[in-house]
């Protein structure tokens, strides 16, 4: 496929939480801006725009980024949204994936859709009781992809990410590993040819039991704890961000 406008839309995950870069807009680089990079190999004259913030949760991106991203009249867009209200205590899942289908209706009208679906969190020792519900959510996005002609990149049979390398110190967003990896998938899901390659992690580090329960411990003081003292707070780590490239740049 050959594109000349892309869009990204979504949360952290798109904003590229975890792949830390001070050079860039809100200090991170991500997935979507490497995608960008390769996509603009077989086109220089390509152009992207990032909208994503961290925190958003679904109805927040749909009300806030589809029409702006509408408005940019991209040939290319990926949208990644809900897996922050799967988190939440109470959730009706099939009025928000129908609200998601809506607005990937509007999407696909105009540009080729990219979707994903959510991580499988079943060997995370916090979140492994959401499961069940994460692959419901992940049904339905697949639904929804299938429905309106959108390449799905599918995130929960992406196996790799079960090595705790591939994800941030935070255990909620992907490190640049990570990063690097995704950005490899969507373009392959896309049948797009790049010279991306998987990332060449380090050995991980020896650790005996104690030293697994104090990493375990400081990851709930400095981590756990601040992200949900958040939620119960009703904000979010983006609130004072704005998006990354509202307007469409010359990727980089």
């Amino acid at each position: 496929m050959r594109f000349r406008r892309y869009v990204a839309l979504g949360d952290s995950f798109t904003e590229g939480v975890g792949d830390a870069d001070p050079t860039r807009p809100n200090g991170v680089h991500g997935w979507a801006d490497r995608c960008a990079a390769a996509l603009a190999q077989h086109d220089p004259e390509l152009t992207y725009a990032n909208l994503a913030i961290r925190g958003r949760k679904m109805r927040s991106i749909l009300a806030e980024q589809v029409a702006p991203a509408l408005a940019l009249e991209p040939d290319l867009v990926s949208v990644y949204a809900g897996a922050n209200d799967v988190l939440r205590p109470r959730i009706d899942i099939d009025a928000l994936v129908a609200e998601y289908d809506t607005a990937v209706a509007r999407l696909s009208e105009q540009a080729h859709v990219v979707m994903f679906t959510a991580y499988d969190p079943g060997e995370s020792p916090v979140f492994a009781f959401l499961r069940g519900r994460f692959a419901i959510y992940n049904e339905l996005v697949r639904e929804v992809a299938e429905r309106h002609g959108a390449t799905l990149v599918d995130f929960w049979r992406l196996r790799e990410y079960r090595d705790d390398r591939y994800w941030d110190v935070d255990r909620l967003h992907m490190s640049r590993a990570g990063h690097e990896r995704m950005a490899a998938a969507v373009l392959d899901a896309l049948g797009v040819e790049h010279d991306l390659r998987p990332p060449v992690l380090p050995p991980p580090p020896p650790l005996t039991p104690a030293e697994r329960r104090s990493a375990h411990l400081a990851w709930a003081r400095e981590h756990a704890g601040p992200w949900v003292g958040r939620r119960l707070r009703g904000t979010s780590s983006g609130d004072t961000l704005t998006p990354r490239w509202p307007t469409p740049v010359t990727p980089t």
